[in-house]
């Protein structure tokens, strides 16, 4: 149990278990660094075989932990996400922008592989726990972080419980804050969207310099300069936005040097399952 400084009476309820019970195990951070750096905290902190992560609010249900452990060793996978598998858990637009998020931008961003969904409850091998708390630094989005190691993820339908708390701790302005950590997690992909833009201008624009200079001199085309200056545009426009993209490049590979992505990480045969040794 880690106690991240909150303003409730957390700090007293986790010393009074791990007194009662030797299988809990507190983890005390000095200041509040906020759910991804105290969820990632605790999985380093681990010593087991399989590491569950579970929010604060009580609508992970423990009994659902069995369900994952089934999937996992069923399919010999080392990452399972718990899904909702009746009601959504928030409002609807706020439904409707986290379905956006998981179905549209995480393929793009990530290998479109390794992870297609994610939620705060997860179920992983303690391998993969340790490995990611390890390295994972500030600013890194866990389950970005996650899909750098994993070589596929499953998700399992879980009945989700009602929250303790009438309201959620995750305000407009944090949930924005957890999106841009998601897409500067992700490391060079968005950069080379820049390359793309500007490189597709360029071609766009170079294809109509061959077009309106085809039209002035072959058919007589009146060209009032409209269709000069747009063609200029695009070209130039396309050039410093491809230029920027190779500098953006070069700022990706110390991106990845920042946020901690590994050269390589030794596992497993994943043809004995995820806990097999040799």
């Amino acid at each position: 149990m880690v106690d991240d400084c909150g303003e409730d009476d957390s700090a007293r309820v986790i010393s009074e278990l791990a007194a009662a019970d030797d299988h809990v195990m507190p983890v005390w951070l000095t200041k509040n660094f906020g759910q991804h750096a105290a969820t990632i905290a605790g999985m380093a902190s681990t010593s087991y075989d399989w590491v569950v992560t579970m929010d604060e609010d009580g609508q992970h249900d423990p009994s659902s932990i069995g369900a994952l452990l089934d999937v996992a060793l069923a399919n010999k996978c080392p990452l399972v996400y718990g899904r909702e598998a009746i009601r959504e858990p928030h409002g609807t637009l706020r439904n409707l922008m986290s379905k956006t998020v998981k179905r549209l931008v995480l393929p793009m961003l990530t290998d479109g592989k390794s992870i297609r969904y994610f939620s705060s409850f997860r179920l992983m091998t303690g391998e993969v726990a340790r490995v990611v708390g390890a390295f994972s630094n500030h600013g890194v989005y866990l389950d970005i972080a996650l899909s750098w190691i994993v070589r596929s993820t499953l998700t399992c339908d879980v009945v989700f419980r009602k929250e303790l708390r009438s309201t959620s701790g995750y305000t407009w302005q944090k949930l924005f804050e957890h999106f841009i950590r998601l897409v500067l997690s992700s490391g060079t992909r968005p950069l080379r969207l820049i390359t793309l833009i500007g490189l597709t201008s360029f071609l766009g624009g170079a294809s109509g310099v061959v077009i309106v200079a085809f039209g002035k001199y072959f058919h007589g085309y009146n060209s009032d300069g409209w269709a000069s200056l747009f063609t200029l545009l695009l070209t130039l426009g396309g050039l410093i936005l491809f230029a920027l993209g190779i500098i953006a490049e070069y700022l990706g590979v110390l991106v990845r040097r920042a946020v901690g992505v590994p050269l390589y990480v030794i596992g497993n045969d994943p043809h004995q399952g995820p806990l097999q040794k040799q």
